[in-house]
């Protein structure tokens, strides 16, 4: 993951994950409407993943 991933999925979250699918996306996306830190905490670890 790299330093302007990271900050973007600080910032915005569902941006972050635009290259991980369609699937990752709607998870962040709910995840950021129920509150801004559920929804970086799941982006984080989706691009954490390999």
């Amino acid at each position: 993951m790299s330093f302007w991933r990271a900050l973007l999925a600080i910032i915005c979250p569902p941006l972050s994950v635009l290259g991980k699918g369609c699937g990752s996306i709607l998870i962040v996306f709910l995840l950021t409407l129920a509150g801004w830190v559920p929804g970086v905490i799941a982006a984080l670890i989706i691009l954490n993943k390999k």
